[in-house]
């Protein structure tokens, strides 16, 4: 007979076998059920044209599903971020003067895609800049995703994207098959957009352009192609040459009532809708809607027919906006007028600038002065705080760009 005390001990080093081995064993079945359902979705895959080789060489070595992919799928700027930090990181000094740059590198390439579909030069590059930071997002392989798995991770294990990671996927091995990219290049986001101008891969099928001539649709390595089927997706979906995407206006009170309204321009000019320093409506007869996306107390847009053509880009508006706003800036533009309705101490985008300068300068950061105040500021933030005796939160502040001056 056992005593209470060694019944116990032998109890508990059972229920920690037994435990041991339940936990060894989940990551087992879990990878085992998504080998599975890769093997079971061959058949779905082959009644579309897609080769048992195909298929074979797109999973070889796959056998888990990508454990990033459900993470980033819970968080998109475009709907969790405050309007003026979004466009703060992407229409800013820095994303203006690459964006000049590049339009002079490319300057040709550029005139002979607005040439063939109609797309200003300019609305080109503002999508390079928004989809992959003009090719740098590329160079950093270790953040990308090899598509058919993240795809197949999305269609396996996040039922609010399953018909989408299906749909996808499908495409995904249509796009291997037809060797437009090679395996080990076939790299993507965690939702399968690709190449410089980061297209999913069923809009790849559709609007993809061979830009450069050499036989193949590569928007991976190919700036003529990349950016000849940015312009291709807008033309096919009703981009409007020659027009603008919209007008920043000022609202008269009460204005909000309005808001989401279809009326032409020179309707809404007579409800006091009016464009900053006097400007006029150029076609005063097309047809604009009210968008206000910070409310009443922010500035307002009257977005014409190119607005929603950029939404079929990316279905968000602050997408959108951000676009057409880093356009004009590269057409040569002054850019917005009037200011968004920051929280009281809220930094503007010139003040995020010059906490990354003044950080650098003294030899806390040693990152990019680019005004997003990501996992490097907030560190250099730190040890500037460190050193002078302030709450170390890493926080940008108002507060804390007057210590940097001092």
């Amino acid at each position: 007979m056992y005593s209470t005390s060694q019944f116990r001990d032998r109890l508990m080093i059972v229920c920690i076998v037994f435990i041991a081995a339940f936990v060894q064993s989940c990551p087992v079945r879990a990878e085992s059920e998504f080998e599975k359902w890769i093997s079971d979705f061959y058949a779905i895959a082959s009644r579309e044209g897609i080769s048992r080789q195909t298929y074979d060489t797109a999973f070889s070595g796959i056998t888990a599903p990508d454990p990033l992919v459900l993470k980033k799928a819970a968080y998109q700027a475009e709907f969790t971020t405050k309007i003026w930090d979004y466009l703060d990181a992407r229409v800013n000094p820095l994303t203006i003067s690459k964006g000049m740059s590049m339009a002079d590198s490319y300057g040709e390439l550029l005139k002979s895609i607005e040439s063939r579909f109609g797309v200003k030069s300019s609305v080109l590059l503002a999508i390079w800049s928004m989809e992959s930071s003009y090719g740098e997002v590329l160079k950093k392989t270790s953040r990308l995703h090899y598509v058919p798995q993240a795809l197949a991770t999305l269609a396996y294990g996040d039922k609010k994207r399953q018909k989408f990671g299906r749909t996808q996927l499908v495409a995904a091995l249509k796009i291997l098959q037809s060797g437009d990219i090679d395996r080990d290049q076939f790299l993507g986001s965690w939702a399968g957009a690709m190449g410089h101008t980061q297209f999913i891969p069923t809009s790849y099928l559709a609007y993809g352009i061979d830009m450069d001539g050499n036989g193949r649709r590569d928007i991976w390595n190919s700036i003529p192609d990349a950016l000849a089927t940015a312009a291709s997706l807008l033309q096919k979906n009703g981009w409007q040459t020659g027009k603008t995407w919209g007008y920043e206006v000022v609202s008269p009170p009460g204005s909000s009532k309005y808001k989401d309204e279809t009326k032409t321009l020179v309707q809404w000019e007579k409800l006091g809708f009016v464009r900053p320093k006097g400007r006029n409506y150029p076609r005063p007869g097309d047809k604009a809607v009210l968008k206000m996306l910070a409310g009443q107390e922010g500035p307002s847009f009257l977005m014409l027919k190119n607005f929603f053509v950029l939404k079929r880009y990316n279905n968000a508006n602050a997408y959108a906006l951000a676009v057409g706003l880093l356009a004009d800036r590269l057409a040569g533009g002054s850019g917005m007028v009037q200011g968004w309705p920051r929280p009281a101490g809220a930094l503007n985008i010139s003040q995020k600038f010059e906490i990354q300068e003044r950080l650098k300068k003294l030899g806390y950061y040693s990152g990019e002065v680019d005004g997003n105040l990501g996992k490097e500021s907030k560190k250099a933030i730190h040890g500037f705080q460190a050193g002078a005796g302030m709450e170390e939160d890493g926080v940008a502040t108002l507060a804390l760009l007057e210590k940097l001056r001092k």
